[in-house]
């Protein structure tokens, strides 16, 4: 499916960079990060409020691809979270449910 242009200006696929799943430009922050911080009940206001060099267009962008790409994304959501059981099952690994905070270059740190 081609993207219309205004998404394509928000959103990049780049093999080798978060596992070649879309994110929004210039970022590590996935279209799929975006859609499950707006489940746990985030507003776009409060995601760019977390994260300044976001803008709006960026999680408006986000999830107007994820509407056009739902069955894509929902299946790398699903595999995340299955890789996430295995790990906590095989190194009994703690993972958070809030959005990891991010530094000034956008790129998601850890807690």
């Amino acid at each position: 499916m081609n993207a219309p242009a205004i998404i394509t200006e928000h959103i990049e696929i780049t093999p080798g960079t978060c596992g070649g799943k879309p994110r929004i430009a210039g970022t590590r922050i996935r279209v799929q990060d975006i859609v499950l911080w707006t489940e746990q009940g985030l507003s776009p206001e409060e995601i760019v409020t977390g994260y300044p060099h976001l803008s709006l267009a960026d999680i408006h962008a986000a999830l107007a691809y994820y509407y056009d790409n739902r069955e894509e994304i929902d299946r790398q959501i699903q595999a995340s979270e299955a890789f996430v059981a295995t790990m906590q099952a095989q190194y009994g690994a703690r993972t958070s449910q809030q959005p990891p905070r991010s530094d000034a270059d956008g790129d998601s740190v850890s807690s």
